[in-house]
């Protein structure tokens, strides 16, 4: 029998994003999935700690890692095509639902139940998905801080638009984080490594 789940998702490293744009430096999905992990599991850790939640961080970490899988079978939807109107926007989330799909049914059947509701979460995870989103917009908004100090005026609205769509979010986590983290990331390393 082949099991061709791994090595497919192992392509994540040859899909790159932001294709519209000019980049300093090309950022694939398996970069992209690492940091949204990183970043969904502080949201949640912020929530449990700060906020007096019980987020289940891990599940939130293991969707986030596998939460653009199925752009491997898509490829890397341009944002201002993937929500252009309600139709397209609903359109591809069926194509990606049916990607997920696909890439469940390379694992073999004992193993697929471990997997399915990281591909397709549960409603007891609606909150923690909610903050892996979060985490995604906090991720390209990064990227646009990055592209922008490396001399790269393209990713200026952009950045712009991700913040307000943060904002817009009123996640309490996505907001301490805005205000408490991501300050650091307009340092550069000798001002990182002063404190």
């Amino acid at each position: 029998m082949k099991n061709n789940f791994f090595a497919f998702v192992s392509r994540m490293k040859y899909i790159d994003r932001w294709a519209l744009m000019r980049n300093s430096y090309t950022e694939n999905i398996s970069e992209h999935s690492l940091e949204v992990s990183m970043l969904a599991h502080a949201l949640c850790v912020i929530g449990n700690k700060r906020l007096g939640k019980s987020l289940d961080a891990e599940k939130a970490v293991l969707v986030a890692l596998y939460h653009d899988a199925s752009e491997i079978i898509t490829g890397d939807m341009p944002t201002p095509i993937k929500y252009l109107n309600k139709d397209i926007k609903g359109a591809f989330k069926d194509i990606e639902a049916q990607a997920n799909k696909r890439l469940l049914d390379m694992l073999p059947d004992d193993l697929r139940e471990s997997y399915e509701d990281i591909f397709f979460p549960k409603e007891d995870l609606r909150y923690e998905m909610k903050l892996v989103k979060a985490a995604d917009k906090l991720s390209a908004l990064i990227k646009c801080i990055e592209e922008e100090k490396a001399g790269n005026k393209e990713f200026h609205k952009a950045g712009e638009t991700l913040r307000a769509s943060v904002e817009a979010m009123d996640l309490e986590e996505a907001n301490l984080f805005l205000k408490e983290f991501l300050p650091a990331y307009y340092l550069t390393l000798d001002e990182l490594n002063e404190n």
